[in-house]
């Protein structure tokens, strides 16, 4: 059972995006003002109110996911776990979440975090999921959240910094996801998710993840132009985003779009680990 509790709140995803969240509070401190009690209970925040999302997401999708190879097996399609057990359950990290960024780091985190948790259980899982083509763009909210409420949690402001790191998680996101949903096109197509190439197809799917991984390099060239990161960053950011760019573009002659759509997803987790990896370690100040 706790295993199954704890593969709910999706533990990969909630990773990589701690990982962000560090990255923006240490973007935004640049050790002149880092309070490590501070960054626990952020983290801590962002934690419980991801897997709260999360998990609300498998209780709401448990009726499609029995549709779909990759996610059968988990606990609530196979009857392991009571959906009322389950929601209870995200409603309880919802509300630990919540309340640690909201009292403990400050009310515009808390605030951020719940914004970021409504649009992702709301709007994206119980709306645009199963309606619309622009469930990903939209969706891509809730996912740039988590480095801005690191950057918050210090600056308890929202200016160019913040909006910078959540244009980045913002573009980043379709593109990474459309590569996965071209790969597991035919399951998604069974379970009917209204998901781009589901409805437009993969070469439209392909063409419009292009703008969204181009606009990476002129967002990359905007922490440096504010002076959050230095050189190092701007050339190795730049250079992995034009690797990405060039090999999307690929895409459009690929005749393997499987092939072709799991290296673009390599690709895609590479960049960001990289690009936060180098955020942290080219921040001006440090």
């Amino acid at each position: 059972m706790i295993k199954d509790l704890v593969a709910l709140t999706k533990p990969g995803i909630i990773r990589l995006n701690l990982f962000a969240a560090f990255g923006g509070y240490w973007v935004a401190s640049k050790w002149h003002n880092f309070d490590w009690m501070l960054l626990i209970w952020m983290l801590l925040g962002s934690t419980f109110t991801m897997a709260s999302a999360c998990v609300f997401n498998n209780y709401y999708d448990r009726d499609l996911d029995m549709k779909m190879s990759r996610t059968s097996n988990r606990a609530l399609p196979q009857g392991r776990l009571s959906p009322k057990v389950v929601l209870y359950y995200s409603i309880i990290l919802g509300i630990m979440g919540h309340a640690i960024l909201y009292f403990l780091v400050n009310p515009l985190s808390g605030l951020l975090g719940f914004l970021g948790w409504f649009v992702y259980a709301i709007i994206y899982t119980m709306w645009l999921k199963r309606s619309s083509t622009w469930s990903t763009s939209i969706g891509g909210v809730s996912g740039a959240m988590p480095p801005v409420i690191g950057y918050c949690a210090v600056t308890n402001e929202v200016d160019a910094g913040a909006w910078i790191l959540f244009a980045l998680l913002f573009l980043w996101q379709p593109a990474h996801f459309w590569s996965l949903a071209i790969r597991r096109l035919e399951e998604y197509r069974e379970a009917g998710f209204q998901l781009l190439p589901v409805v437009k197809g993969v070469t439209r799917t392909k063409i419009q993840m292009l703008p969204y991984i181009l606009l990476l390099i002129p967002t990359s060239i905007l922490m440096y132009s504010y002076e959050y990161v230095g050189i190092y960053f701007l050339i190795l950011s730049v250079a992995i985003a034009a690797i990405w760019f060039i090999h999307a573009v690929s895409g459009l002659w690929s005749t393997n779009d499987e092939k072709w759509a799991r290296a673009d997803f390599l690709i895609s987790i590479n960049y960001l680990m990289i690009m936060f990896f180098a955020m942290i370690l080219d921040t001006n100040g440090v």
